[in-house]
């Protein structure tokens, strides 16, 4: 009989509950006019939650969430190691599907208590 993996509660939970803020920061973009171009593409272990695109701008989007800023803003959760990982995937995004030229740029989107904020070109992509 085969084996099944058994994942917290906690981390189920948790995973739903980020897909949940990805899905409703995929419907933002594209009530203001973008195309989704992708959501949690991998690259090995590194990940990019969503790809959008408008125009010639393809725009690689963090999405992070809190239920409260006790803690600190979810954009502090953005670290350097976190920019470069989403450089270095956003790089191979661009290699698999042959983009050559577009104007890149990195977006943050936030949900605190349930509120979305939008930081378009939060940072510039790691060396």
């Amino acid at each position: 009989m085969p084996s099944s993996k058994r994942v917290p509660r906690a981390r189920r939970n948790a995973g739903d509950i980020g897909r949940r803020y990805e899905a409703q920061a995929a419907l933002f973009f594209e009530q203001n006019g973008y195309v989704v171009r992708a959501r949690n593409w991998r690259a090995g272990h590194k990940e990019i939650d969503l790809v959008v695109q408008k125009g010639k701008a393809v725009v690689f989007v963090e999405v992070k969430a809190s239920r409260t800023d006790t803690f600190g803003h979810p954009s502090e959760k953005v670290t350097h190691k976190k920019i470069q990982n989403l450089t270095q995937a956003a790089r191979q995004y661009l290699i698999d599907e042959g983009i050559d030229e577009a104007e890149l740029r990195f977006d943050v989107v936030t949900f605190t208590e349930g509120k979305l904020e939008h930081y378009p070109g939060a940072f510039e992509a790691a060396d």
